[in-house]
């Protein structure tokens, strides 16, 4: 049956989209002429491969960043001193072209010069950075326009600069509570490997030579050594192909999805999430906000710098809702995702016409949230899982000493 994009207007104004199955065009102008609703808009949408063009978009995207990757410190760095050098009488040609010639990340130095050769040919700063998406993302370069138009380019490159300087912060903490447990993780994975794959196959074939009978347990031991050693290959292949197989799901609409939100629900790591995304949302917020940018252009921005479906949906959501007359704080409570704490600011920023300092002052309180979780994290997991690869490792030792306190029958079985 085809499925068909519609946009509707009440009595009121509000607007409504989405999407019906219907027979044909007609019957789904009849279910949707109820209740004196106008049809602003209809049409049929093309089902058969519409994952396709998205999925692929979001592959190319990703294979574009990881080419065109720069280091955020460089970025802050080059942000920082343009803003400097343009405020101090230099032309923007000028400015880019000093600090590309001291740049010394090659990729990033090709960039500036390309930046600074449009900029002589005549395109504005943003419309030069926008050839780069790789480089400069669609907040970066929102900002640079909104500080063109304004006319206060200097200043909202200060703030992007200091903007960019939090976010390497937040990342750089996020980072730094999850590296300690991956890499515990990753070490007692090679550690069991080195087990099963040398170690107790020598004690196997020691025990093997006396004729003991192992115990039940060192039994099952010897067993899965053996299991491994046969399908190791296999092992690394499947496991390969299952991290490949959920990068490509992740990149889809209701697999990324449902991961992002595993990722919010995670017992340890989810809240941890949570606060850096809050963080940004509300720092990009106030920033947008207070450079003059529209509001629905700093949703449509917002929903791409957050970087979880969860809250991409949610801020298309509330996009709706403002676009139906809502204000800002209670479209954002209508999509029950964000929190209480900053509906509350938002709601005082709007009464007191101070939305964006408020807004700023949410993130500060989620990047204290976040430096707090870092350190408790710190703190209770590394003992955790210094424990555990000890238990681990002293299991998989006394379960293959075991035949060892028995060497006695052992000798006198083999005589």
């Amino acid at each position: 049956m085809p499925v068909f994009s519609y946009l509707l207007k009440d009595e009121t104004g509000s607007r409504r989209e989405g999407e019906i199955r219907a027979d044909n065009l007609n019957s789904a102008m009849q279910k949707l002429a109820v209740n004196n609703q106008i049809i602003v808009s209809l049409e049929e949408l093309d089902t058969s491969w519409d994952f396709i063009g998205p999925f692929i978009d979001e592959i190319n995207l990703s294979i574009e960043r990881f080419k065109s990757r720069i280091p955020l410190s460089n970025l802050v760095f080059f942000t920082r001193q343009l803003a400097t050098m343009y405020s101090a009488g230099l032309t923007l040609e000028r400015s880019i072209q000093g600090l590309a010639s001291e740049e010394k990340h090659p990729r990033f130095k090709k960039v500036l010069l390309k930046v600074a050769e449009n900029i002589r040919k005549g395109l504005s700063l943003s419309e030069s950075m926008q050839k780069h998406p790789g480089v400069f993302n669609n907040l970066y370069i929102a900002l640079t326009k909104a500080g063109e138009v304004s006319g206060n380019l200097n200043e909202i490159m200060d703030q992007l600069a200091t903007y960019l300087e939090n976010l390497d912060d937040i990342r750089r903490k996020v980072r730094s509570a999850m590296t300690y447990p991956i890499f515990m993780v990753i070490f007692l994975g090679f550690m069991m490997l080195a087990m099963f794959m040398y170690i107790i196959p020598m004690f196997s074939d020691v025990y093997a030579q006396l004729g003991a009978g192992l115990p039940a347990a060192t039994q099952k031991l010897v067993g899965i050594s053996e299991w491994v050693s046969i399908h190791i290959s296999t092992i690394f292949f499947s496991s390969f192909f299952v991290m490949l197989a959920l990068w490509l799901v992740s990149k889809t609409q209701k697999g990324g999805y449902v991961i992002d939100s595993m990722k919010l629900k995670a017992p340890i790591f989810g809240s941890l999430v949570e606060q850096s995304i809050l963080n940004k949302f509300a720092k990009t917020a106030g920033i947008l906000i207070g450079s003059g940018v529209p509001v629905l252009e700093s949703m449509k921005l917002l929903r791409k710098i957050v970087a979880n479906r969860v809250f991409e949906r949610a801020i298309s959501n509330a996009a709706d809702y403002i676009r139906d007359g809502f204000n800002i704080s209670t479209a954002l409570r209508r999509t029950e995702v964000f929190p209480s704490i900053l509906l509350q600011l938002a709601s005082t920023g709007e009464e007191t016409g101070e939305l964006d300092s408020l807004l700023d002052n949410a993130a500060d309180y989620y990047y204290k949230q976040v430096n707090a979780l870092v350190e408790r994290m710190t703190t209770l997991i590394e003992p955790l899982l210094i424990l555990l690869v000890g238990v681990v490792i002293a299991v998989m030792v006394v379960v293959t000493y075991l035949p060892v306190f028995y060497l006695g029958a052992a000798l006198q079985s083999g005589l």
